[in-house]
């Protein structure tokens, strides 16, 4: 069994039960359901601290919907927060280079090496 993650707030010790994404190229916060695994660029929090939760000024935030009986499998938030990502892309000028259409080339912690696909 795996150990119960606590709340990424300070000094609080409750156990995590959403995870919040920043999508930052979109100026969107999602909180949904706890993440399967956790991710450095993600935060859980605790069901208090995901209640006061505000986005910042000019962002907008998007509760998903968690449903208690049901245990996720897969990673949904990350998931949804690629989807948001994919939608907010503009579409390529005539001649472009699309945007991200890239070649995973090399790892390095969580840091990805990426070569353009011609």
């Amino acid at each position: 069994m795996s150990p119960v993650r606590t709340c990424s707030r300070t000094a609080c010790k409750a156990p995590a039960v959403f995870t919040l994404t920043y999508v930052y190229r979109d100026s969107t916060a999602v909180l949904g359901p706890l993440a399967a695994y956790a991710e450095p660029h993600c935060y859980d929090l605790c069901a208090e601290h995901s209640e006061r939760l505000t986005a910042p000024m000019g962002w907008e935030l998007v509760r998903l919907p968690v449903e208690e009986e049901t245990e996720l499998g897969e990673d949904d938030l990350e998931a949804l927060a690629d989807a948001v990502r994919e939608a907010a892309r503009p579409a390529p000028a005539p001649g472009q280079e699309p945007v991200g259409q890239a070649t995973e080339v090399g790892r390095r912690g969580h840091l990805r090496v990426l070569r353009s696909t011609d």
